[in-house]
């Protein structure tokens, strides 16, 4: 065969052009290509294990095999669902809960407030952080005593210790007693870091007492709402507060 045969027989053949796969047909697997054989081998082979591990199941099941999700379970369009047990609690069995959580968290809040008048015995409330500056009224005759007035001498003290609020002896116990207590710098400043961080317990304490009696004020509101008086709210809840109800008045018998 010549070459010039050849290359007209080549210029009459058509291009091969694989045709792609209808949407309509994608649900029933790969198209047939040449190139796609190891993609539909490895789809065909794991159909198959998939298949015999089901019949392998099948085969092993108990027939007198029991689960409890088999009546606590249903399917709702296509999604297994499990359905929720119904709580049976009455309204007084309600009610009752609402107490003993109210007693619970009265109970807390009592003791909460014990060791807050202890740490208030134990630190007098004395150089509190935030508190107002200390004011010390003395009273004169004359407006001459106002003028010649001495703080020191008044309080029987020596002049360094006018300032302190509290620990300020007298000239007579300075000079009959040694100083008691640490007077270098660096054990008064860690005093004074100890002192400061048990008025900060003392402040998380106090605000701890006030959320746990707001808590129980409004799970006391949510009692009193299991009520079937009629009730017109009169405030909406708040963080630190809970809402008010005025209830229609009802003679009692």
């Amino acid at each position: 065969m010549s070459a010039a045969f050849r290359k007209a027989a080549k210029a009459r053949q058509r291009p091969h052009r694989e045709r792609a796969q209808p949407a309509a047909r994608s649900k029933l697997g790969l198209l047939e290509k040449k190139k796609d054989y190891r993609l539909r081998a490895r789809d065909y082979h794991k159909k198959q294990n998939a298949l015999r591990a089901l019949q392998k199941k099948a085969l092993d099941k108990n027939p007198d095999e029991f689960y409890f999700k088999m009546i606590r379970a249903e399917v709702k369009d296509g999604v297994h669902v499990i359905k929720q047990p119904k709580d049976e609690i009455t309204p007084e069995q309600v009610k009752l809960m609402r107490t003993q959580d109210i007693k619970y968290i009265e109970m807390k809040r009592v003791a909460e407030a014990k060791k807050i008048e202890r740490l208030k015995a134990e630190l007098h409330l004395l150089d509190a952080a935030g508190s107002g500056p200390s004011r010390h009224l003395f009273f004169v005759d004359t407006p001459r005593e106002v003028k010649e007035f001495d703080i020191a001498a008044h309080l029987d003290t020596v002049p360094e210790l006018v300032d302190r609020v509290y620990n300020r002896p007298t000239i007579a116990t300075l000079q009959r007693e040694a100083v008691k207590g640490p007077t270098d710098p660096v054990h008064l400043k860690k005093l004074a870091q100890q002192r400061k961080n048990q008025y900060d317990l003392l402040r998380q304490r106090i605000e701890r007492e006030k959320a746990m009696f707001v808590v129980s004020q409004k799970i006391q509101t949510r009692k009193d709402l299991l009520d079937k008086t009629h009730k017109v709210k009169v405030k909406k809840e708040t963080k630190t507060s809970p809402a008010i109800y005025k209830f229609k008045f009802q003679r009692k018998r």
